[in-house]
């Protein structure tokens, strides 16, 4: 954590919601969750606006991924911090009881809309980018509508990880899809600096086959089955569509359903 003296948190304003919850997990990550507007309907996956007020009073605002499934009460976010970035280094000081500025206009690439029906779901990301995911793994619709969840989830090191880590352990103890989800979601987490059980980038892991043979899965991954999300950089972004591309999957859209989708609205390390 860092010493430095926050930033005041302006505590009335427009589309504000409560924060309610704040967890800091790494010195470089947090999560945090917030009242849910009750006009505010969401599809898992999507994303909304969120920020506070600038040194002049004016919205800054970033793109976040919501991290909490569509049926959950409260909103859950996952984000990193910058020191020097213009809105976390402001965001990451927040406690329960301060406000946030919300704008309830989600959207978004990364839901089961935009892709095809098919048997297996892959979803692949990179550091924070596992927060579009976190939403759609705690979502009945994705276990009934796949036979098998793959959730594959790189960090630098294994700090990082700790956050899907817990969150994929807690799935078989969870009252709504603890039964559905059981059998049915792989985890395959990996490092890519510090030595841990699996280590690896995830395009090295899928072109290689180590993560089909180290799950038992077949593949490589093809357009009669398989269905991608990906959510990470934009070099990871770019790096795994060629992989997928290579395979014959196809990118989607809301308006066009296919193979695959990627999240351009990811937040990254300039935020």
């Amino acid at each position: 954590m860092t010493d430095a003296t926050p930033l005041p948190v302006a505590r009335t304003l427009p589309d504000a919601e409560t924060v309610t919850e704040v967890r800091h997990w790494t010195d470089r990550l947090f999560s945090f969750r917030v009242t849910r507007p009750r006009s505010l309907r969401f599809r898992s996956g999507e994303f909304v606006m969120i920020g506070l007020p600038d040194d002049r009073g004016k919205p800054l605002l970033r793109a976040y991924s919501i991290a909490s499934p569509s049926w959950d009460d409260s909103l859950e976010f996952y984000s990193i911090k910058v020191p020097d970035g213009p809105l976390t280094s402001r965001l990451q000081y927040i406690r329960p009881g301060d406000q946030i500025i919300l704008r309830p206009k989600p959207v978004g690439t990364l839901v089961l809309d935009a892709l095809l029906p098919g048997r297996r779901l892959w979803l692949l990301a990179t550091g924070t980018g596992i927060a579009p995911f976190a939403s759609l793994l705690r979502d009945p619709e994705t276990y009934e509508k796949f036979e098998q969840v793959i959730l594959m989830h790189t960090c630098r090191e294994l700090a990082e990880l700790e956050y899907g880590r817990q969150l994929v352990e807690a799935l078989p103890d969870d009252p709504l899809i603890g039964e559905i989800a059981g059998g049915k979601l792989h985890y395959y987490p990996t490092t890519t600096r510090e030595p841990s059980a699996r280590m690896g980038r995830i395009t090295d892991n899928l072109a290689s086959g180590k993560v089909f043979a180290d799950l038992g899965l077949p593949g490589p991954l093809n357009p009669a089955d398989d269905r991608a999300m990906v959510c990470g950089s934009l070099a990871f972004n770019l790096d795994v569509k060629a992989v997928l591309e290579g395979w014959g999957l196809r990118e989607g859209a809301n308006s066009e359903p296919r193979e695959y989708v990627v999240e351009k609205a990811f937040v990254g390390d300039g935020v």
